[in-house]
């Protein structure tokens, strides 16, 4: 299996991260190259560890029974289909892809796409605050003047998380640097949790405008853009929100769905990996630093989002 794990990454090396950052933020992040050398003295650098994860289970179990992978063949759902991230969708006259039915492959999805930053030392949690973020990385970000927050008020976290393929894995984010300890704390919890994220990585400008795939899934904290069908900032604006595999917890207005494949898992009675519920880690690290969750709204439902002041 780790053959097959590691041959899925290498053959996805030349593919755009999907960063799927669709209801709250952007659809898709490239892997950006290192940063040279250390960050620059101007910014403070801080680190967090913890020791290996101990394991202990994400989420209820299902309520479903999975079907058995014939013998010789990956598990359902572990290895992502050449096409993601390609094909692109129709756009419908508010701007979204075209809602189509959930693809067999991805109605139980649990792989993992490549990291976006090299592998962190250690061998557990680790996490890197560096703030204010380093230009290098506030220009591969979707900041632009008149953002409703400034560039020093951005800090870089790099950080380990946990994967759908029981690996460590490690990922960025840009946020508001007000939050940046808190959300190291919120992602420690999550890795000791063993809750699994698919991909974590920072929006790029040219993702708020990328034809929309409807497949992405990365998890992500600052956009600089309104928030859906609005004029006002989003949360993610100011670095202050945060989505969560947001394929496996999609967003729903209406007839409208984010990611535009994820419908089934609209389905939040039938239990599968990486998704958030009520009474699992996911809510309850983000409620021990006083976030509220999209979940809990009333008419629209935004099951992967997270924010400080609860929209």
């Amino acid at each position: 299996m780790d053959d097959v794990r590691q041959g899925v990454r290498l053959a996805l090396a030349g593919i755009l991260l999907v960063s799927g950052l669709t209801a709250c933020g952007t659809e898709r992040d490239t892997a950006p190259q290192p940063p040279p050398g250390s960050p620059s003295t101007e910014h403070e650098t801080t680190r967090a560890e913890s020791g290996r994860a101990t394991p202990s289970p994400s989420s209820p179990p299902s309520t479903r029974t999975a079907e058995p992978s014939p013998p010789g063949r990956p598990a359902r759902g572990t290895v992502p289909p050449p096409w993601l991230g390609k094909r692109e969708l129709p756009r419908t006259e508010d701007g979204f892809g075209e809602v189509r039915p959930t693809p067999p492959t991805m109605r139980v999805r649990r792989w993992n796409t490549r990291d976006s930053i090299p592998m962190l030392p250690g061998t557990g949690f680790e996490a890197i605050v560096t703030s204010p973020a380093p230009q290098s990385v506030i220009a591969r970000s979707t900041w632009r003047p008149g953002c409703p927050v400034g560039k020093k008020d951005l800090a870089w976290i790099r950080i380990t998380y946990w994967g759908f393929d029981d690996v460590r894995h490690s990922g960025e984010m840009l946020v508001n640097r007000s939050v940046a300890d808190d959300l190291v704390d919120v992602f420690r919890q999550l890795y000791k949790a063993q809750f699994p994220i698919e991909s974590m990585g920072i929006a790029r400008l040219e993702d708020l405008d990328a034809p929309p795939t409807g497949d992405g899934n990365g998890t992500g904290s600052f956009a600089c853009r309104p928030i859906r069908g609005g004029t006002a900032y989003s949360q993610h604006a100011y670095g202050l929100a945060v989505d969560l595999n947001p394929f496996q917890n999609p967003y729903q207005r209406g007839d409208v769905v984010l990611p535009e494949l994820a419908s089934a898992y609209l389905d939040r009675d039938w239990l599968r990996p990486g998704m958030i519920t009520p009474e699992g880690p996911a809510v309850r690290a983000f409620s021990s630093i006083g976030w509220g969750w999209g979940g809990d709204w009333s008419a629209t439902k935004d099951y992967q989002h997270f924010s400080v002041n609860g929209r």
